[in-house]
């Protein structure tokens, strides 16, 4: 595998994570009226932190 694919797997695999992340977010406030614990929006921006790094060191 080339270093660009493995980068783009990597990306893929970041955005995937997001997504189930921020889907069980999204649930849990308009189905269950909570709000996600400050820790856990803190996990997710460094999530969202280590993406950018990924995509710009492209």
């Amino acid at each position: 595998m080339t270093d660009i694919n493995k980068k783009k797997e990597d990306v893929k695999l970041h955005l995937k994570d997001l997504r189930s992340d921020l889907k069980r977010m999204h649930l849990a406030v308009t189905e269950d009226m909570l709000l996600p614990e400050p820790d856990e929006v803190k996990a997710l921006m460094s999530k969202m932190d280590l993406l950018l790094n990924a995509i710009e060191n492209n």
